[in-house]
């Protein structure tokens, strides 16, 4: 299914609701998250809708080459110090069990001097 209407991470890629944008193109887009951990935190999300890393198929893999390469970029440019005194964390949760709240496939880039109080060290 390339849009869900009634998924909330579809909206926000259609525009309707608004999100600060950190990055788009034609497969992607990047925007900060509504409720950060850390000073850096921002999704990461295939325009595509895909449900979850469950659902994840041979297809998609160049959609999600292109998030794990566009992380680091966006992750540095967004404030994250540069390796290897700095980083950043990727986290993808998956199904309820895994903590996924919304069910759109999305990737979070957090980073700052050790955002992880809410999350697991």
């Amino acid at each position: 299914m390339a849009h869900d209407p009634n998924c909330i991470f579809c909206k926000i890629i259609a525009g309707e609701i608004p999100s600060r944008k950190v990055y788009e193109d034609d497969d992607v887009f990047a925007f900060h998250d509504i409720a950060p951990w850390a000073p850096v935190h921002f999704l990461i999300i295939p325009k595509r809708h895909i449900p979850s890393m469950a659902q994840l198929a041979p297809d998609d893999a160049a959609v999600m080459g292109k998030i794990m390469t566009l992380a680091p970029q966006l992750a540095f440019e967004n404030g994250c110090r540069p390796y290897p005194e700095g980083g950043f964390r990727i986290m993808i949760n998956t199904g309820h069990d895994g903590g996924q709240e919304v069910r759109h496939l999305h990737v979070h880039v957090l980073g700052g001097p050790r955002p992880w109080s809410k999350g697991n060290d």
